[in-house]
């Protein structure tokens, strides 16, 4: 993955090789075309960076512009709040309510643990923060 820069701005991200060539459509290059020479147009290799931890539930993470971290054109994120994080909170409480739907039918004795955590999975919406701050509870070990 490579940046196309301008007068040390970002000018396209992402950018390859095959965008180099079509944008230099008179001249010829070398097969793989060096860094050095990439360079001279302004395209630069960018070093990848790991997806910043967040809750993917309620958050979402956009690569972003590359900018320059000790000397290399570096990968940056941007972690943004899903516009559908309510629904996806409560979609994700009920997928694990339903994991112990059985333990709460009529000839099972549901345990005080596993009342607490169903009760405190219903209670999700009420957490201050919902939908985009959620404190998930632990699910007590059967």
């Amino acid at each position: 993955m490579y940046v196309k820069t301008k007068d040390g701005e970002v000018q396209t991200f992402p950018y390859d090789t095959g965008s180099f060539l079509r944008d230099n459509p008179n001249t010829s290059f070398p097969k793989p075309i060096p860094d050095e020479t990439l360079a001279e147009y302004g395209v630069y290799p960018v070093t990848q960076t790991a997806k910043p931890e967040h809750d993917s539930i309620t958050h979402i993470a956009k690569p972003s512009a590359p900018e320059i971290i000790d000397g290399a054109w570096t990968q940056g994120w941007t972690v943004e709040p899903r516009t559908d994080a309510a629904e996806r909170v409560r979609s994700e409480r009920n997928r694990l309510l339903a994991q112990t739907d059985y333990m709460a039918l009529s000839d099972n004795t549901l345990s005080e643990d596993f009342a607490a955590y169903r009760q405190a999975l219903r209670d999700i919406t009420d957490q201050p923060g919902f939908p985009l701050s959620v404190n998930w509870p632990t699910k007590p070990e059967t």
